[in-house]
């Protein structure tokens, strides 16, 4: 079922956008005695390459504090299942993945989290509106297909307005059903052209049905105007992985084959970097996936630790894999502690929150399917 969502008046709209305000990030109080009196944190040097010391503390999507020569420092760049590394030339706390640890890092061991061992996680940390009073029992408290999701509509499209006008960094997730509805296409497209996206971040399969799109037009063998199989059609994502493996890339496959619309050509065309991950299944691949498993995920995380909105759709694979990258908070240039949104879009209840399961508990699932998702950012954008 299709559905628009009425959306205000443009002047409603300005001062909706204009009003929308980031939680304030809340800093620990390191005058409490707690702090004051709580040890430094232990640091033990990595045994060998790969291998982090017995107990190892292992990080989480929370801001988390380290106590060094009597100072309490920030991970100021962190990410779920990474171990915390103290660099005393810098006397910074760097977080890394376990592939990266090198033998004799300076590895913080200790697994509580109350600062009684000189770390401390700062889940409860930013400040928001004081909260109605809960009853014990009430309905419809999860968030499933019978959710009424227009108000994370409107939070949403504030949210994305804030972002472009204060210099955001957007960051979309996109599964191949992005690529296989004209409108859906032509919406991504525009946010990409408008400014509401900085980054993509995908697999094969999107950006091969986008521009087979855009070559053939059809996805999969389907119209992406009608969903009518064409004759052949089965071909068709083969035809199109050759032709751009015979140009040697997609930039000259696009040049070459006058190419003018679609998610990836917008890209290109805006110097807008998308980031493709291969998999077990792919066909092709397309020259720009990443064939190394590490390699590809040091590229998303380099995407990640800028962004400060995250928006997946219809790929919980991909999304699972930047969430476990993706902090609750992100570290300005300026100092300042700001939060990062996540946002999992799936027609799926239990892909929608299955990210929550897998350690983002701030993210926030919005079940429907991406055409519609995309028609209601269109009308709200104005694109």
């Amino acid at each position: 079922m299709q559905f628009m969502l009425q959306w205000a008046s443009n002047s409603e709209k300005e001062i909706s956008a204009m009003s929308f305000k980031l939680a304030k990030y809340i800093e620990p109080d390191f005058t409490e005695e707690r702090f004051v009196n709580a040890p430094n944190c232990q640091l033990v040097l990595a045994p060998h390459a790969k291998a982090a010391p017995k107990g190892f503390h292992a990080t989480s999507i929370f801001p988390e504090y380290f106590k060094v020569g009597g100072e309490w420092y920030l991970a100021k760049d962190s990410r779920m299942d990474a171990v915390p590394v103290w660099d005393e030339k810098s006397k910074k706390i760097h977080v890394v993945e376990f592939r990266n640890i090198r033998e004799g890092d300076m590895v913080v061991v200790g697994r509580s989290e109350d600062a009684s061992e000189g770390i401390y996680v700062h889940a409860d940390c930013w400040e928001r509106e004081k909260a109605a009073e809960k009853d014990v029992f009430a309905f419809r408290q999860s968030r499933n297909r019978e959710t009424s999701f227009s108000y994370d509509y409107e939070t949403l499209i504030n949210l994305l307005k804030h972002e472009k006008e204060n210099g955001g960094y957007i960051t979309w997730v996109l599964g191949p059903a992005c690529s296989f509805d004209v409108e859906a296409r032509r919406i991504m497209a525009a946010l990409i052209e408008q400014g509401y996206c900085q980054a993509v971040l995908a697999g094969n399969a999107l950006a091969t049905h986008d521009l087979e799109g855009a070559y053939l037009g059809t996805a999969l063998g389907c119209d992406i105007r009608n969903q009518r199989l064409h004759e052949g059609g089965h071909y068709n994502h083969l035809d199109t992985i050759n032709a751009i493996n015979t140009y040697g890339s997609i930039p000259a496959f696009i040049e070459g084959e006058g190419i003018d619309n679609g998610i990836i050509y917008s890209c290109v065309k805006n110097n807008v970097p998308f980031v493709l991950n291969g998999s077990i299944r792919d066909d092709g691949p397309l020259p720009e996936v990443f064939e190394h498993t590490y390699e590809g995920q040091d590229t998303i995380r380099s995407h990640i630790r800028k962004s400060t909105t995250v928006i997946g759709m219809a790929t919980v694979l991909h999304t699972i894999s930047a969430g476990n990258m993706t902090p609750t908070y992100r570290v300005l240039e300026d100092g300042t502690i700001r939060p990062v949104y996540f946002y999992m879009v799936d027609t799926s209840d239990f892909a929608a929150s299955k990210l929550g399961d897998r350690g983002s508990l701030s993210a926030k699932g919005i079940v429907t399917n991406v055409q519609d998702f995309m028609r209601n950012l269109s009308s709200g954008l104005g694109l």
